[in-house]
């Protein structure tokens, strides 16, 4: 019997509930008091059946869809000490605005680094009061810092990130094999997961050119991309599958996957009994190397953007359960560091801004794939909260889990659109343009100008509506929690 004094409906005729393979006529009951869903009905419900649910809390979805809210396991929300960068305002409008309702924020590029707890209450404390989604926090490993990752642990992180090459900012350190067998000793026993950027540097990445020359041109995408091979990849993940024998309870996690060259690898560890996962990115999915055009920084990451065939082997790689799930790393920085002004890749900082694209990015591509969105949103939303150990409250809609939900329209477009500034127009040859629908702070991405399927209509966290696609985020304000 529906509590009418503390209820939220939410009924449709495409509401994709856990364990099904489809959407499907239902209807969502969530408490108000506590924000938890407390009933669902395999019914489409008319209004006239609960008459005494007031208008406020009454959702017909009619024929769109009714979907759980995303779960993005690795953003780079910067603040405190790079907020010019990002910020937990910005970043989580942005993530609300693409049906995003819980963040996992990586321990760099803020200012401290997430390496202490002392740290961790620092980022805590500037979040607080700021978030339109729930966010969660990975604490990082470096050299020397095993004695903060049990109490890190304990306060709360979700697990550990390491870099085996160089991170690019100062205070996050990368560490070697003397360093990883230290931390995971130190975590083996403990209920975490040490997440790996796979990229370790053995030899040389020089290239030459074919009259022999040694500095190829820098704005070149070429450049950039012989500049780290696959093979950076495949050596890091040969070195952490060795690693993961010595310590076989500790849970590793393989970040931002570009490589196909590497899933042999991680087929032949898993076979093994590995607990070995993975991730990969809207980028490396959504774009190719083929098509990037020179001079254009803002479509440099690391791992770097791949060839369209190396595209299509993770497209198989996801849909045969090889990758486990999709995250943004929506990692963006100030305009000055992207080298506008002479496009030289090489030098420019190497991020991808994507939040509160990613659904449409995928929906896009994955249809031409025979992809439903039942698989996008394992991937997005139930592989990402088990991912990050939140697969009890999020990334599902079933009783007992959050009242996290969006309403999307799979069969609307919209173009990616951005307010860029005069001096960046020249440079990059975009119009400016007076319609935004870029909400994070630095309004530079790949994906300005492309035309994307689906749309966010609202989205909604514990039952209350953080965005509207009408009304932007004037529903209730920043009401996330820190979990």
């Amino acid at each position: 019997m529906v509590n009418v004094d503390d209820s939220l409906v939410c009924t449709g005729h495409n509401v994709l509930l856990a364990g099904s393979d489809a959407p499907q006529p239902a209807t969502i009951i969530i408490s108000t008091s506590s924000g938890r869903i407390t009933e669902v009905l395999h019914v489409h419900t008319r209004r006239d059946d609960m008459p005494g649910i007031s208008d406020d809390r009454w959702i017909d979805a009619g024929n769109n869809l009714v979907l759980p809210g995303l779960v993005d396991a690795h953003v780079h929300l910067n603040e405190p000490g790079r907020t010019d960068w990002e910020g937990f305002w910005t970043g989580t409008r942005a993530a609300a605005s693409g049906g995003v309702t819980t963040v996992v924020d990586m321990p760099l590029n803020s200012i401290p680094p997430t390496t202490t707890v002392d740290n961790l209450q620092a980022k805590q404390a500037a979040a607080r009061g700021q978030c339109f989604t729930d966010v969660a926090f990975w604490g990082g490993v470096i050299p020397k810092n095993e004695p903060h990752l049990k109490p890190l642990v304990d306060a709360g992180v979700k697990g550990f990130k390491c870099f085996l090459i160089e991170s690019g900012v100062d205070e996050f350190p990368c560490v070697n094999e003397t360093n990883l067998h230290a931390a995971m000793k130190e975590l083996q026993d403990a209920p975490t997961v040490l997440l790996f950027h796979a990229e370790l540097d053995s030899n040389s990445t020089a290239t030459e050119t074919s009259d022999g020359q040694t500095e190829p041109d820098p704005a070149l995408y070429e450049t950039f991309l012989h500049s780290r091979p696959q093979t950076l990849e495949t050596d890091a993940i040969s070195l952490i599958t060795r690693l993961q024998q010595e310590y076989p309870s500790l849970r590793c996690h393989i970040v931002h996957l570009s490589a196909a060259s590497a899933l042999s690898l991680i087929r032949a560890a898993r076979t093994r009994g590995t607990k070995l996962t993975v991730e990969t990115c809207f980028h490396y999915l959504c774009l190719s190397a083929n098509d990037i055009p020179n001079g254009r920084p803002e479509f440099k990451c690391c791992p770097p953007i791949r060839e369209g065939e190396n595209r299509e082997l993770l497209w198989k790689a996801l849909q045969d359960g090889t990758i486990d799930c999709v995250v943004s790393d929506h990692s963006p920085c100030v305009a000055e560091l992207k080298s506008l002004d002479d496009g030289d890749i090489m030098s420019a900082w190497g991020g991808i801004s994507t939040l509160g694209l990613g659904l449409s990015l995928l929906w896009t591509e994955g249809r031409k794939r025979g992809v439903t969105i039942s698989q996008i949103v394992n991937w997005t939303a139930t592989q990402t909260a088990l991912h990050a150990g939140l697969s009890d409250i999020k990334g599902k809609l079933d009783v007992g889990y959050d009242g996290d939900f969006i309403i999307w329209d799979p069969n609307a477009t919209f173009e990616v659109l951005a307010l860029i500034p005069l001096e960046w127009a020249s440079v990059l040859t975009f119009s400016q343009v007076t319609k935004e629908s870029l909400n994070f702070k630095n309004k530079l991405s790949p994906y300005v100008g492309l035309t994307l399927d689906g749309r966010i209509i609202s989205t909604y966290l514990r039952g209350n509506r953080t965005f509207d696609a009408v009304q932007g985020f004037e529903a209730v304000g920043p009401i996330g929690k820190l979990l």
